[in-house]
């Protein structure tokens, strides 16, 4: 057993402790009174994503009352405000935030800075016992993906958004967590298929309770381009017109986009915006004729094949019309990155593929962002900066090892794993089956360092899990594929390699649809899973 490295003091005897080792589900004690569980439904060894260390103890359960309070200062008062939110709706307490020395009620202390060095920038130190709850961590993205990990233990009545009649037991323990991978990922194709700003923020916030950091918009394509960029209008009035099927299209206003980008930033997760090129570009061919080589417009474009469309690689207007989408869109996107697509050009010949991206890849340094990529673009031997997003099902691929080894760092997305638009078998109604069924256990099954040949822990930049909007149309659709493989993706890149364990993970998988059945959730109810 690995040594518990925390400045909190565990003061608590071995028979009352239930730690978490690699792959071992923790088991509460036999002779433990049965009293002492009345409230609690998840101890903190079965928080999702596992914790790196976490160890449960029945006998210090926290009751949070009407007289509580949640202690936070200076900027640690946004995270407590936002964990009021949380918990106000289904208690009816007030929960005032307070200041940290305001120690004369009980509650939740949020603290932060001096939670060492081990736990990192992400990372936190949660200690519940019967006088209070404590959480720490290095900085507010810390407190934050703490705050994940306490609503958890939390009744699942918590998630009710009217008062609820009960005790509000908080299971007792003491976690120390920390995530393997700085990113983790989720995208979600608002081009195949448009989804309303209210609709993207609710899956920011399904996605935060997982611990994840980043949301990639796959924001033009074929079918539908969804941002508005005033110097090429005819993008969003006619491009955005279509989806999939003849469906409803839509686009965003920029100040829409914006809103996005900052909600999303309330919950700590960075916005990167796809705009695909030089394929997939029907739509923006469709509002411009000057984009296709004859000076013509193409017909829109709804069905789902892919691989037909290309921009003109030898036309200047080509390059004006993609230096004038980076500078938009990097003006109104704080995030580092900006992702410039590269996947199925197959009507782009490889050098004129080469030749383009070798003019496109500097236009991002000018604008002050970096290249995210499909892992297509490595042919073009980016700048060691750009990330390459591997998305293939293939474990091998001389290219992107190449480029690994050249230091570009390989973000893990492998559509058999990690495409949360797979069914889940052949009587799934929604989603798509090229790179095979993909239940619930297929898709928690696999390791971003081995999966790969030739690509190894420290080369790569983390997962994410992409959702293609072909078959979706309604929030509902977009739940019912991504809950709950997305929590699977989210534990495969915050937790340590060693406690990737099935049977423990279906165990504690389990316990989390009761929350989302309490938050509206559509989830799939996989055969796999003992649902409680």
């Amino acid at each position: 057993m690995r040594k518990f490295l925390s400045p909190f003091v565990f003061g608590v005897a071995a028979a009352l402790t239930v730690v978490v080792l690699p792959g071992v589900a923790g088991v509460a004690g036999a002779d433990d009174p049965p009293e002492l569980d009345r409230g609690v439904e998840r101890a903190v060894t079965d928080i999702v994503p596992v914790p790196v260390q976490a160890n449960a103890d029945r006998h210090a359960n926290f009751r949070l009352t009407e007289n509580s309070v949640i202690r936070a200062e200076h900027q640690a008062k946004e995270v407590g405000e936002y964990l009021a939110g949380l918990l106000r709706p289904a208690t009816g307490f007030r929960l005032p935030v307070v200041e940290r020395y305001d120690l004369g009620k009980p509650g939740i202390t949020l603290q932060l800075g001096d939670a060492g060095s081990r736990v990192g920038d992400e990372g936190y130190l949660l200690d519940v016992d019967k006088k209070g709850i404590t959480l720490a961590a290095n900085t507010t993205d810390g407190l934050f993906q703490g705050v994940q990990s306490l609503r958890q233990i939390f009744p699942t009545a918590i998630n009710k958004s009217t008062v609820q009649k009960q005790d509000w037991i908080v299971a007792g323990g003491k976690v120390v967590d920390f995530p393997r991978y700085a990113r983790r990922g989720a995208m979600l194709d608002v081009a195949r298929h448009f989804f309303k700003p209210d609709q993207v923020k609710r899956y920011i916030d399904q996605i935060a309770q997982y611990k994840i950091n980043t949301l990639h918009l796959h924001l033009t394509d074929d079918q539908g381009w969804r941002i508005e960029i005033k110097s090429w209008p005819k993008l969003a009035e006619i491009g955005g017109q279509t989806a999939v099927g003849g469906d409803p299209g839509g686009y965003y206003t920029q100040d829409q986009y914006v809103d996005i980008v900052n909600y999303a930033a309330s919950r700590h997760i960075t916005v990167v915006p796809e705009i695909d090129m030089p394929g997939h570009v029907n739509a923006a061919q469709a509002s411009y004729g000057e984009l296709n080589c004859d000076g013509k417009p193409v017909p829109p474009r709804t069905d789902i094949e892919v691989g037909y469309s290309s921009l003109c690689i030898a036309s200047p207007t080509t390059y004006k019309f993609v230096e004038d989408v980076i500078r938009e869109i990097a003006a109104i996107t704080p995030g580092p990155y900006i992702h410039i697509g590269g996947d199925e050009a197959h009507s782009t010949p490889r050098a004129d593929y080469i030749s383009f991206f070798e003019k496109v890849m500097p236009m991002l340094s000018t604008y002050d962002k970096k290249i995210l990529g499909w892992h297509n673009i490595v042919v073009a031997n980016p700048p060691t900066s750009a990330v390459a997003q591997y998305w293939d099902p293939a474990t091998s691929n001389a290219d992107v090892a190449a480029a690994a080894a050249r230091g570009n760092k390989i973000l893990m997305s492998p559509a058999n794993k990690s495409y949360l638009d797979m069914k889940y078998n052949p009587q799934t109604p929604l989603g798509l089956h090229w790179a095979g069924y993909v239940e619930v256990r297929d898709a928690y099954n696999w390791d971003p360092a081995t999966f790969l040949q030739g690509v190894t822990e420290n080369q790569i930049a983390g997962i994410e899990a992409p959702l293609w909007s072909e078959t979706l149309r309604t929030s509902a659709d977009i739940e019912f594929m991504a809950f709950p493989r997305l929590a699977g993706a989210a534990e495969i890149g915050w937790s340590p390699a060693a406690t990737h364990n099935w049977d423990n993970y279906r165990a504690r998988l389990a316990k989390q649809g009761p929350i989302w059945a309490a938050q509206g959730i559509n989830f799939y109810r996989s055969p796999q899973v003992d649902w409680k």
